[in-house]
């Protein structure tokens, strides 16, 4: 049995994750802590739950979802992984955020790559790597088919769709990713978005307004 917990960090509001297996060990996605309290919040789940970290996934590496790896690598000695494609976003992290007003400490590059079609596992959890342009380079979505669930980034919102008008962003391109990637997914499969609630594939298929 997989258990989903959802945080939700910093001034964007970002859904940050930690699933974890029916041994205690857990994969930590997009950790947007952006200070100490919510830093301690998450590590304070993880010490509760007495959960052993084996690995952080970054869905994309826009500034807002990955002020909390620094914490997560010194804290529980891991690497970032993500997609080679999100190399312009970790080069420029600090610039970004200090356009947002958001605190960005030192910038841990990515020493794990992962590409369409992989499929992870770290004990009793699997993820397959969806790659799924182009709210940025580099995103991917993350689906798990023993439970149905998919950990969808920015790129799938509950009655919304990732914006496209930062850099590299594609709206035609996106809309091919959500179709193609997303869309294949039976409609039971439920929906973790990197901002607002949780939804799922059916419910996106019949009323989302960009999409349905």
């Amino acid at each position: 049995m997989i258990t989903v917990k959802t945080f939700v960090f910093n001034s964007f509001s970002v859904n940050s994750f930690v699933i974890s297996d029916q041994d205690g060990n857990c994969v930590i996605i997009d950790p947007g802590c952006e200070n100490i309290p919510e830093q301690q919040k998450l590590s304070g789940y993880i010490d509760e739950k007495r959960l052993r970290p084996i690995a952080l996934i970054n869905t994309h590496f826009h500034v807002d979802h990955i002020l909390g790896n620094h914490f997560v690598c010194n804290r529980y000695g891991l690497k970032p992984t993500g997609h080679a494609a999100s190399k312009m976003f970790w080069e420029t992290a600090r610039e970004f955020g200090s356009v947002f007003n958001l605190k960005v400490e030192d910038i841990v590059k990515p020493e794990i790559f992962t590409e369409d079609g992989d499929v992870l596992k770290f004990g009793g959890i699997t993820l397959e790597v969806r790659y799924t342009p182009e709210h940025a380079n580099g995103s991917i979505c993350l689906v798990n088919h023993e439970q149905k669930f998919v950990i969808a980034g920015d790129v799938l919102f509950y009655g919304s769709i990732g914006r496209t008008d930062l850099p590299t962003g594609d709206f035609d391109i996106l809309m091919e990713s959500i179709q193609q990637k997303l869309f294949t997914l039976p409609d039971e499969y439920s929906v973790y978005p990197g901002h607002g609630p949780k939804t799922s594939i059916g419910y996106e298929k019949m009323s989302n307004p960009f999409l349905s």
